[in-house]
């Protein structure tokens, strides 16, 4: 009976010894699970997300560009001389028709005066043939010659007349070449560059070594600016606007619209646009730099974002979007100006999207993380 005892007694021992092992197995396989998720739950990186911030459609759009002379063109010689004198230096303000230079053109003149005194010549020769034409009609009409005779003396004053003509060509030729000889202003505008000094030796041509003088228009003025593709359709001629100069700091200098070139540039996809500006009191100089402002209505959507939730990989320009499963999609995008702590954002985002601020160098496209929103969000949501 005592060992019936014992026996149970072990019996009994054993079985609390396995539940006790049993559950000691089960608390380091629990401890275990708890460990793993924290250790995963550690392993997603917290991130903090904001939304993009949508921008007023009417905007002050800002562009550089610089000044440009509305006429410029480069003044050469037309005939081949010395230069006798010139009436307007460097810096000059000229009207249009306004005397420049004079070419002294020996040669011409004599040329001209010769080929004057070959016309009295073929003149005189030309009425001689005339009268010896009419002597000889009148001696045909008593055969006293025949008509292959009269024939050739009318032939002989065509010719002559002929002759004539041509040098009459020839003298007005060497007449408007003498013309050339005092060169005008072909608008109005200043004298930018002089080149010749008087009894300097002078050609006729157009190469750049025989340029005179260059002029430029500079009342009015053209600005040409390249726009962004997402401001092509709210730019038209009359649209009003005004350039900022840095040497005139808080003056607006108005200017209008004249024209766009009706095409996208490819390459830049931008729109090259003219404004007219009209400078009456020269105060803007051609080649200046300045900030051209325009008051237009934008019809596509534009996005702010902060500068810090850009990334720049070596396949371009991206930003971390948060999706519902927050996984991390890395999103291509095209941005406009730069406002210093922002940028705008012209394609690649909508403004439901959660953006991942200052994201690491590190992460990468499907990666999941744990946003974490602004408390206004949240507090909207609950």
């Amino acid at each position: 009976m005592s060992a019936v005892k014992f026996f149970g007694g072990l019996l009994v021992g054993a079985v609390v010894l396995v539940g006790l092992g049993y559950m000691v197995v089960n608390q380091r396989k629990a401890d275990d699970k708890v460990l793993a998720q924290q250790n995963e739950a550690a392993s997603v990186p917290a991130v903090s997300v904001v939304h993009p911030t949508p921008t007023s459609p009417d905007d002050d759009v800002v562009v550089p560009g610089s000044t440009q002379a509305f006429a410029e063109a480069g003044i050469y010689a037309r005939t081949s001389g010395y230069l006798k004198a010139w009436h307007a230096d460097l810096g000059a303000r000229v009207k249009a028709g306004q005397l420049l230079a004079e070419i002294d053109t020996p040669e011409t003149d004599l040329e001209l005066a010769q080929v004057r005194a070959t016309r009295q010549q073929l003149a005189a020769s030309l009425e001689l043939a005339k009268s010896s034409a009419a002597r000889w009609e009148e001696l045909r009409k008593s055969d006293a010659v025949s008509q292959q005779e009269l024939d050739e003396r009318k032939a002989a004053v065509t010719q002559q007349q002929a002759t004539l003509a041509a040098s009459d060509a020839n003298i007005r030729r060497l007449e408007e070449l003498a013309s050339y000889r005092k060169v005008y202003a072909p608008f109005a505008g200043v004298i930018t560059k002089r080149n010749v000094d008087t009894g300097a030796l002078v050609t006729a041509g157009n190469t750049a070594q025989q340029q005179l003088f260059y002029l430029a228009q500079t009342t009015p003025l053209r600005v040409f600016v390249s726009l962004p593709e997402g401001y092509a359709a709210g730019v038209k001629p009359g649209l009003a606007a005004w350039l900022e100069v840095p040497q005139y700091p808080g003056r607006k200098i108005v200017g209008t619209v004249t024209r766009t070139a009706e095409v996208i540039d490819p390459a830049t996809r931008t729109l090259l646009t003219q404004i007219d500006v009209p400078n009456t009191d020269a105060a803007l100089m051609p080649g200046a730099y300045v900030q051209v402002h325009l008051k237009m209505t934008v019809t596509m959507e534009r996005l702010q974002i902060p500068i810090n939730t850009l990334l720049f990989r070596a396949e371009g320009l991206r930003v971390a979007i948060v999706d519902s499963q927050n996984a991390v999609h890395l999103q291509p995008i095209s941005i406009g100006r730069d406002f210093g702590t922002t940028v705008e954002v012209l394609q690649g985002l909508s403004v439901t999207d959660w953006l991942v601020l200052n994201p690491s160098d590190s992460l990468a496209d499907k990666q999941t993380v744990h946003p974490q929103r602004p408390a206004t969000e949240g507090a909207t949501k609950k």
